[in-house]
């Protein structure tokens, strides 16, 4: 995607320099989405303990893009040192680094494959090579989403008679959230481009505020109309008729359909089956777990430090970002980051081979 007129993936290798062995040496680009919206920064990571702080830290964020990023940071660590040992302990560590998006796993697990039976010398190369090929699967994967979605906002805008169709979404599912295009959002990409009138209501999404701070700049770099909402506004919105559709993103589905999203997609799915308005997941292949069933049961649900909730972060009106407490010190807070949506109030979920209910899911994969 572009921003301000240069193409950009969100996670890239840098040419360095070159061994004595004439192996080419590689650091690692990434946009740092913790300076977002305020400051558009590029880091330059060299060693898989740099991509593990990233992950963990969300410098990196979104179940495709941690996927990516965790294929690089193995990458990282191969060149390092291509040892048994170390990839088994740099595999280790970064699995350990988010529990819940099941593309972090998938990712290490195949980059593990691709040279486990490989001589030490060649090593290297092959793990560059494959984490290259995870990113630019997932770029295609994307826009198959986008293209297979695109049919749903188009038919359901058609049947709706609006000037304009408006779409809810969130977190941050956008192009942020992958290498590139984006699942959730690039299906509403696609029909801007296609010329439809499209607005995009977006989520705060508290405690990490996705939606306010990344959904919004990235829509607002491609030109698409927005408006942010306190996550306790959609409910509201689908009574008074302005939501058409609601558009989500994931970080893991069971084999049987039950969706895994960022904390408050459950009550959005809720507030959606309330007032018969199609709640939709954009699911790349990856994001499927088909070893589990039951979301409420088997998912883990990762809980993150209480400081995300109990401190917020803004421009202040002299320039300055700062970081303010908004609750009491003496109130104790938790901060699970996800909750899983069952499959039952969900309408569809687009993958990259179509849309299908959630029931149905493994047939379409069959």
């Amino acid at each position: 995607m572009k921003i301000d007129e240069k193409y950009y993936r969100t996670i890239w290798p840098i040419p360095s320099a070159a061994s004595p062995k004439n192996e080419a040496i590689f650091t690692v680009g990434i946009i740092d989405q913790t300076k977002l919206p305020h400051e558009f920064k590029v880091l330059e990571l060299s060693t898989m303990p740099e991509m593990a702080l990233a992950i963990t830290n969300m410098q990196v964020r979104g179940a495709p893009l941690i996927g990516a990023a965790a294929a690089y940071g193995f990458a990282l660590a191969v060149q390092t040192d291509p040892s048994d040992d170390y990839i088994k302990h740099a595999a280790q560590t970064l699995i350990n680094t988010r529990p819940t998006a099941v593309n972090l796993q998938w990712a290490i697990h195949r980059m593990q494959n691709r040279i486990k039976d490989l001589p030490i010398e060649a090593r290297q190369r092959s793990a560059w090579q494959e984490a290259a090929l995870i990113c630019d699967e997932d770029v295609q994967i994307n826009r198959a989403i986008g293209q297979h979605g695109f049919k749903l906002i188009q038919d359901a805008y058609a049947r709706s008679n609006k000037n304009t169709f408006n779409i809810l979404t969130h977190c941050n599912a956008g192009w942020l959230a992958t290498v590139d295009w984006g699942t959730a959002l690039s299906p509403i990409y696609t029909a801007h481009d296609a010329g439809m009138n499209i607005h995009v209501w977006v989520d705060e999404t508290r405690p990490r505020n996705q939606g306010a701070s990344l959904t919004a700049w990235e829509l607002g770099k491609h030109g698409i109309p927005h408006t942010v909402i306190s996550d306790n506004a959609g409910g509201h919105l689908m009574q008074h008729g302005q939501v058409d559709m609601v558009l989500v993103g994931a970080d893991r589905v069971t084999s049987q359909g039950d969706v895994c999203n960022k904390i408050g997609t459950y009550l959005k799915a809720l507030a959606a089956f309330d007032n018969q308005i199609p709640f939709y997941a954009a699911v790349p292949s990856p994001t499927i777990d088909w070893s589990i069933q039951d979301g409420l049961v088997d998912i883990e649900i990762e809980m993150r430090h209480a400081d995300e909730v109990n401190y917020m972060s803004g421009l202040s009106d002299e320039g300055d970002i700062k970081s303010i407490r908004v609750t009491p010190h003496h109130s104790h807070a938790i901060n699970p980051a996800f909750d899983v949506t069952p499959a039952g109030l969900v309408t569809g979920i687009i993958t990259e081979r179509g849309v299908t209910s959630p029931g149905q899911l493994s047939q379409l994969f069959n």
